[in-house]
């Protein structure tokens, strides 16, 4: 599966956040970490949902979009 993360800078640190899996966070030094970290936090967070019995969420789908700004 691949599931969209939300990575923020946060002081001297990276914290991110899945929207599909509401808690499943992590953090990292780096942004590479932070992803790693990520991905660790996501299989543990799934892993304890199929235990549980509980449905896993399907992946949300993400856009970038451009908005114009007026000067």
């Amino acid at each position: 599966m691949r599931y969209i993360i939300i990575i923020e800078k946060a002081g001297n640190n990276y914290s991110a956040y899945c929207p599909d899996l509401p808690g499943c966070i992590a953090v990292g030094d780096t942004i590479e970490e932070t992803k790693r970290s990520m991905r660790e936090a996501i299989a543990f967070h799934i892993r304890g949902m199929l235990a549980d019995g509980d449905p896993i969420p399907p992946p949300s789908e993400a856009a970038w979009i451009d908005v114009p700004v007026a000067s």
